[in-house]
């Protein structure tokens, strides 16, 4: 059995992760799963989720929806607390240069926007919609490959907005001096928060029970340092329709 935990796998957090993961392999274990002494950190997610071995992970919507739901199925979500979220929504926030004049989304039209990858929720199918809503188009579009290499490419000037995760906006402003630089512009709409998903055939009803009672038990220092409130239970219905 595999298991991991990669979407806010933080430098900064990993400790915390790994401390996160005995805490639920000991109840997965007590109640009766096989569960990894240690977290996976493959390079290659997309294989990973796929394997008929997987216990537990954390993807995105967007991939989900786009096929990993063959391989897969949703335990749940994480519910981080997130203001004008429900428990287990998320949104994202559109961040600019601090000194950048113009007050609202309709007036980066054209402008070049840092994407972290184009199968994101978060990154870009939640900024399409935003420009969407605010009836403009962007430009040129830079692949970055992760929400911190979008902040840096907003802070210095090579792209002038990002849609950056909230959680993962919150790690950042704990530790990227960069984010002094930038100032929040907007709060995307609200969707279901990144699933947590198990392999096919897995027990997925037991595994969101454990889940349940596992960060209902989780202590204060870990929940604060990881962004977490608790977690709410979901099915895959919830991701294989697009929310908009």
């Amino acid at each position: 059995m595999i298991a991991s935990l990669p979407m806010y796998d933080w430098p900064h957090c990993r400790a915390q992760n790994d401390a996160l993961w005995a805490h639920l392999a000991t109840a997965l274990r007590q109640a009766g799963f096989d569960a990894p002494k240690r977290l996976s950190r493959p390079r290659d997610l997309h294989s990973h989720w796929k394997r008929p071995g997987l216990l537990l992970s954390q993807t995105c919507a967007m991939p989900f929806r786009l096929g990993l739901w063959r391989h897969v199925q949703v335990i749940g979500a994480l519910d981080h607390g997130l203001a004008g979220c429900a428990p287990g929504q998320y949104r994202s926030a559109l961040v600019v240069r601090k000194n950048d004049p113009r007050d609202s989304l309709s007036g980066f039209h054209g402008a070049r926007a840092a994407v972290n990858a184009r199968n994101s929720q978060s990154g870009y199918a939640a900024l399409l919609r935003a420009a969407e809503l605010a009836r403009i188009k962007l430009g040129a579009f830079q692949l970055t490959g992760a929400h911190a290499a979008s902040i840096r490419a907003v802070a210095t000037g090579d792209a002038e907005i990002a849609a950056i995760d909230a959680v993962s906006w919150r790690m950042a402003q704990d530790v990227m001096g960069v984010c002094r630089n930038l100032r929040l512009l907007a709060m995307t709409e609200p969707t279901p928060a990144l699933p947590l998903i198990c392999a096919k055939g897995a027990d997925r009803d037991a595994l969101a029970a454990v889940m349940a009672a596992a960060f209902s038990a989780l202590p204060d220092a870990l929940k604060e340092r990881l962004k977490i409130a608790g977690f709410v239970a979901r099915n895959s219905e919830d991701y294989t329709i697009s929310p908009w």
